[in-house]
């Protein structure tokens, strides 16, 4: 198993020049292909909409795809929503206004670290050059994932939180998504946008009996 932190967080390096589904995408195909590939790519939030488009890309390197909390394409907000959200996430309060919306994603269930977990995310973020990049980030467009939905040939899950605040019906999204991938979906109970760690137990025995399925010599 192998994991990758986005483009300009984690320890990612932050001057990358551009950002979105596709470039994230290419990451993850490079990855895998150093790796040996084909690999089941697990892509949370906007890493969905990566992972999807990789897929797309390189079918021969991803044999299965689980899609969690998944962007794969833009939501319909409005003009006013819309510059509000990108004026929240302007480099210079960034960190703060992350901050306070992030307990609005971990609807239901909270992990028990996280108070320090949001310390951690916000301390990264503040480091030089950070700021910019996370900014950057949270402006992309998940056109690129939504226009290659139809190519992916790989099977796929979605794992959806009940409560997860980024979609007006999470259940809906998640149905609309497996219409277009043909996958199956599984909603946790008492979890927002991160049911990995709102709910690891139901997530992980739901991508565990997908990997049993589409990867059964893993």
């Amino acid at each position: 198993m192998a994991t990758t932190d986005l483009r300009g967080h984690g320890d990612s390096d932050a001057a990358f020049p551009c950002y979105g589904d596709a470039a994230t995408g290419a990451d993850v195909l490079a990855l895998v292909a150093d790796l040996g590939g084909p690999a089941v790519v697990v892509g949370n939030s906007m890493g969905a909409g990566a992972a999807v488009w990789a897929a797309a890309e390189r079918p021969d390197l991803v044999s299965g795809l689980v899609l969690v909390g998944p962007f794969v394409r833009d939501a319909p907000v409005g003009a006013v929503v819309r510059l509000a959200l990108r004026v929240a996430m302007l480099p210079l309060w960034a960190a703060a206004c992350w901050k306070a919306y992030l307990p609005k994603l971990y609807a239901g269930r909270r992990p028990a670290d996280f108070a320090d977990h949001r310390d951690a995310m916000v301390a990264s973020i503040r480091r030089p050059g950070y700021r910019a990049a996370f900014s950057r980030t949270t402006r992309v467009s998940h056109a690129e994932a939504q226009a290659r939905l139809g190519e992916v040939r790989a099977r796929s899950l979605v794992v959806m939180g009940e409560l997860d605040p980024d979609f007006a019906s999470p259940a809906q999204e998640a149905a609309w998504i497996a219409s277009r991938l043909a996958s199956s979906v599984v909603m946790v109970a008492q979890a927002g946008h991160y049911p990995q760690s709102q709910r690891p137990e139901v997530t992980a025995a739901a991508v565990l009996d997908f990997l049993a399925e589409v990867a059964p010599g893993a």
